[in-house]
């Protein structure tokens, strides 16, 4: 990070900088598709500048992140100084229930070792879990 402050940086650049999705046109296309929202309740644009402290929530593959701006960059760092200039505040239940569901979650051809498929039981309890109807 240089010396000098940052004072202005889109959305998307900045969820893309902190490593929480892979490409830049991957965070545009989730701001836009409403994915990414400030205190949990207003979808915002890509192009919407990011302040220290305000509070996002962000729907990525299912699962509900919530941050909390702590410092801005601009550019992708490494892994390890990219989770100190956010914080994760995603609550507690929500986390146990991201735990339970890719518990019973097995990408094609991905299963561990001495597991099956899902039951018809745990399909249903996933389904219940999700809240998919």
């Amino acid at each position: 990070m240089d010396s000098e402050q940052i004072t202005k940086v889109r959305i998307d650049k900045y969820l893309w900088a902190i490593r929480l999705f892979k490409t830049r046109s991957l965070s545009a296309s989730a701001c836009n598709e409403g994915k990414v929202k400030i205190d949990e309740e207003t979808p915002v644009k890509a192009s919407k500048v990011v302040k220290p402290g305000e509070i996002y929530s962000i729907r990525k593959e299912g699962k509900r992140t919530v941050i909390k701006v702590i410092t801005l960059i601009e550019n992708r760092v490494n892994a390890s100084i990219a989770t100190t200039c956010y914080a994760d505040i995603t609550p507690e239940e929500e986390k146990e229930k991201q735990q339970m569901i890719s518990a019973f979650y097995f990408p094609a051809g991905k299963r561990g070792n001495k597991q099956s498929r899902p039951t018809k039981k745990d399909r249903r309890k996933l389904t219940e879990m999700r809240g998919d109807i």
